[in-house]
């Protein structure tokens, strides 16, 4: 841990860890060179990036125009994709970590693509060649999952016919397979879907009985051992999860994270910041979501501050 994570906090005491820089933090130009780090969102809706070696209450703005949601960080550090919303459509965009244009590769109702929209969750290939994410096919339908070159060529529907829901995805290291939350409908998502990203029939798995459905995302580890993911229980909370994987399926029981039982407590975004560690959003009673970090064990831990003030968190590269 570097030394501006601070020690191990108590769950009371999180309303206390506010921002310096409440406007935003450090412009398009930030004192430290993005090499390793998180990427987030804060209530402006832009992208910012905050590296490891930076100052976490001054990260460095990416986009101006808001709207952003769900960025992910490429495996070599060099560029973020996200989704922008605006009103009724939505698009995948990608932008540098240094600074610099906006690019848009895909856009609701784009020709390649049909009757696509309401995109969700881009991720990089491990190789940084294509893009994958979540999207509906036209209003009603059940969501997808589609794959897209980085410079938006050469769009592919990895579930055709599909008749269930999809959330974000996730690639194991080979980069021939993905992991991501499914269901009847985007509310429930009380299975893990293993797609093979070369074509083929997904695989299915039931996440045991603790964890009711996935709230926001499953990441494979960086090893591509482990996988975590954010669960809702029956009090209504979530939870960080971690259990071993393979690419086909889950082995064994799914475990807690952090040791918190307070039903206010949110925990959600999983993101690894290696393959023993994860950074994941903390909230306590409604107040201001922050990053945290927290050892995957054997048991469940306490957790440490990482980035103040920041909703929907991806750390990388890793």
């Amino acid at each position: 841990m570097r030394r501006w994570l601070g020690g191990v906090v108590a769950v009371g005491m999180l309303g206390a860890c506010e921002p310096l820089d409440d406007a935003g933090g450090g412009g398009t130009t930030g004192d430290v060179l993005f090499d390793r780090g998180f990427a987030f969102v804060r209530e402006d809706r832009n992208i910012y990036v905050v590296d490891d070696d930076g100052d976490p209450n001054s990260p460095q703005r990416l986009t101006t125009g808001g709207g952003a949601y769900t960025p992910s960080i490429s495996r070599n550090g060099n560029s973020i994709v996200f989704v922008q919303k605006s009103g009724s459509t939505s698009s995948i965009q990608t932008v540098p970590t240094s600074g610099g244009p906006v690019s848009t590769l895909i856009s609701s109702n784009d020709t390649a693509c049909g009757a696509c929209t309401n995109f969700r969750g881009p991720t990089f290939s491990p190789d940084g060649r294509t893009i994958v994410f979540a999207f509906d096919r036209g209003s009603g339908s059940q969501s997808a999952l589609g794959s897209i070159a980085v410079d938006g060529s050469g769009f592919k529907d990895l579930t055709p016919g599909n008749t269930i829901a999809y959330g974000s995805p996730s690639f194991f290291p080979s980069g021939s397979t993905v992991v991501a939350p499914a269901g009847s409908n985007t509310f429930q998502y009380n299975q893990l879907a293993f797609v093979p990203v070369g074509g083929g029939s997904p695989s299915f798995v039931s996440l045991g009985n603790e964890v009711l459905a996935i709230a926001n995302r499953a990441v494979v580890s960086p090893d591509g051992r482990q996988i975590a993911l954010d669960g809702r229980l029956s009090s209504g909370s979530t939870r960080i999860f971690v259990g071993n994987v393979t690419s086909a399926g889950i082995s064994g029981a799914l475990r807690r994270l952090t040791d918190y039982t307070a039903s206010t407590v949110q925990e959600s975004f999983p993101s690894w910041t290696n393959s023993t560690q994860l950074g994941f959003l903390f909230n306590d009673s409604g107040g201001d979501p922050s990053i945290y970090r927290a050892p995957v064990s054997s048991t469940a831990s306490s957790v440490t501050l990482a980035v103040p003030s920041a909703n929907e968190p991806f750390y990388g590269p890793n």
